[in-house]
């Protein structure tokens, strides 16, 4: 493989593809493998399955053991089980100070609770050559087998719901991130302290959203857009089913606030850091049941689109217009740190 130098962000999909696919092994009880757009492996337990997920925390300097759990959560979550074990690999830079790695232990902590979760393993340290807090998580689910969900079992023709308004996340870094910047900018204190909060409301868990959908049913596939934002998210549940898709982008829910950040900072919310949002794929005849549904627990919700027949591509359409989903070669969040 020709060397290649990336910028800030994910590994290119195609180059993560190629890199997953060598190192499955051979080990007996994989379900479902790595792969791009897929959330979770999952693993046989003897009749249970166990769900595994990984993601670190990059982009965030602020209560990063909030994130670190809830961003994993989420994916376990969206393969259909129950978030139940969590590890963290915790990286500090030098030196490294007792109290800031007690407050990352304190937001793990709180996180687990709010999800009845327990904190099983992990590793701290301190290392050189970073210049603020990382952390790496893992977290395990489990699934009865006959209740799994994989973005594999999408089908042409089913819709796509988006449920709650995107990007959360991208509200709370740049609130965050930016506070002292955006008061001279104009914002007020209320206004910035508002998007701070949409850490927790409408907040960063899917884990309820996603337990709504399969106490529902008729759901085929479930997928937690992260990186790359709505647009990305989009594009790796087609990639994964195989699958084209088609989406009405005047259905989208909007985050106002969050928008109104992203533009201050000439970032596209479609490609915009968006967990906090879950897309579901479901038979087409039960998607406004679903809708109904979450709007009776006070959650938005909103039937965008449908897969389509493989090989059709991903499009959004407004009105009579047909253009492509956007293409983000990294997050829209880096613009923040170049």
């Amino acid at each position: 493989m020709t060397d290649q130098l990336f910028g800030t962000g994910k590994v290119p999909a195609p180059i993560l593809e190629s890199l997953l696919r060598p190192y499955h092994g051979e080990a007996s009880g994989l379900v479902v493998e790595p792969s791009v757009g897929v959330d979770g492996a999952v693993l046989n337990t003897d009749g249970a399955l166990l769900v595994a997920a990984s993601d670190p925390i990059t982009f965030a300097s602020q209560r990063i053991g909030w994130y670190a759990v809830h961003i994993n959560a989420n994916d376990v979550a969206c393969m259909g089980a129950t978030p139940r074990w969590f590890l963290a690999t915790i990286l500090m830079p030098q030196p490294g100070l007792s109290s800031q790695i007690a407050d990352i232990f304190d937001q793990i902590y709180e996180a687990c609770d709010s999800l009845g979760v327990a904190l099983v393993g992990g590793h701290t340290e301190m290392t050189q050559g970073i210049d603020r807090p990382i952390i790496a998580g893992t977290m395990l689910g489990t699934v009865a087998a006959d209740r799994l969900i994989s973005p594999t079992n999408a089908q042409a023709g089913d819709a796509i719901l988006i449920v709650k308004p995107f990007p959360i996340e991208a509200a709370a870094l740049i609130a965050n991130e930016r506070a002292a910047e955006l008061k001279a900018q104009g914002w007020t204190a209320a206004e910035i302290e508002a998007a701070q909060n949409t850490l927790f409301d409408p907040g960063l868990s899917v884990v309820d959203a996603a337990q709504i959908a399969m106490a529902y049913g008729h759901v085929r596939a479930m997928h937690d857009p992260t990186e790359g934002g709505i647009a990305g998210g989009l594009r790796e549940l087609a990639q994964a089913a195989g699958l084209g898709l088609e989406v009405d982008i005047d259905a989208l829910p909007r985050l106002p606030l969050g928008v109104r950040l992203c533009l201050e900072y000439d970032l596209n919310p479609l490609g915009a850091i968006a967990s906090g949002s879950l897309l579901v794929v479901m038979s087409a005849d039960h998607a406004d049941g679903l809708v109904a549904r979450y709007a009776a627990e006070g959650i938005v919700a909103a039937n965008v689109g449908r897969m389509t027949e493989a090989g059709s591509g991903e499009w959004l359409l407004s009105d009579d217009e047909r253009m492509p989903l956007p293409t983000f070669s990294v997050d829209e969040i880096t613009k923040l740190y170049s």
